[in-house]
């Protein structure tokens, strides 16, 4: 079972910046994606980038987060920006070729 961990969560506070990265083995044959659950939510989708890099944005990020990854190093990652208290939720990131979570990441933006 391949193992996603995700790191670069903490507490920001509005309209500053993180950078979320998944160490995620194999991850240049993967659709990869970034999800979100707020307290007492149901998780959502974020973000997605494909083998060839192809991205696409929930309406909610667009515009402020970005998807990229570095094969090389195997690892995705999510520069988020202009960040809101709304943005409060822990990340994952998911790969769908193997079905495969992380354990998540904690983001808090504080208003």
């Amino acid at each position: 079972q391949v193992q996603l961990v995700e790191s670069g969560g903490g507490l920001v506070q509005a309209g500053g910046s993180l950078r979320l990265s998944c160490a995620a083995p194999g991850i240049i044959f993967s659709v990869m994606n970034w999800y979100r659950q707020a307290p007492g939510k149901q998780r959502e989708w974020v973000a997605t980038i494909t083998p060839d890099g192809v991205t696409n944005y929930a309406d909610s990020v667009k515009g402020r987060f970005t998807i990229s990854k570095d094969n090389a190093k195997n690892t995705l990652y999510l520069q988020m920006n202009s960040l809101k208290p709304e943005d409060t939720a822990d990340y994952y990131c998911y790969d769908a070729r193997r079905g495969a979570w992380g354990q998540g990441t904690q983001v808090t933006v504080s208003s």
